[in-house]
């Protein structure tokens, strides 16, 4: 993790099985782990991690709650995918395996929009522009 240049604010995920988490992002949302893991002493739960996903950083990290870092259900925060094919983006984390919250329709703003909630506990909302009319 030499390069420190993240713009933005890069979320860091606390799971209760980052393992499975990561791999299941792979496969739902296309993400692609950069670096190396980084592993507790025990060998089972990961201390660090880094992925991308949609050109943007997601970090990811078991609960420790030794270190003051318990495991929490996940409330309050909504992570956005902006893509300009937000239907293949929606998809894919559907047929993987995600819970819609709200269908992916046309918002009353005018952008195709929409949120599911990952096996995790994480909610997740994916916006792109709307289909253009034949």
């Amino acid at each position: 993790m030499s390069d420190y240049n993240y713009p933005g604010v890069t979320p860091h995920l606390m799971s209760k099985d980052a393992v499975a988490a990561i791999e299941f992002y792979k496969r739902a949302l296309g993400a692609e782990e950069q670096g190396e893991r980084m592993m507790m002493d025990d060998g089972k739960r990961i201390m660090h991690c880094e992925l991308v996903i949609n050109g943007g950083t997601l970090m990811i990290a078991d609960a420790m709650p030794e270190h003051g870092y318990p495991w929490v259900e996940p409330q309050g925060t909504t992570l956005n995918i902006i893509a300009d094919d937000a239907r293949a983006v929606w998809d894919r984390a559907i047929a993987a395996g995600c819970e819609v919250k709200m269908p992916l329709e046309v918002a009353f703003w005018g952008d195709l929009y929409g949120q599911f909630n990952d096996p995790f506990g994480h909610n997740w909302a994916v916006v792109g522009p709307a289909p253009k009319a034949d």
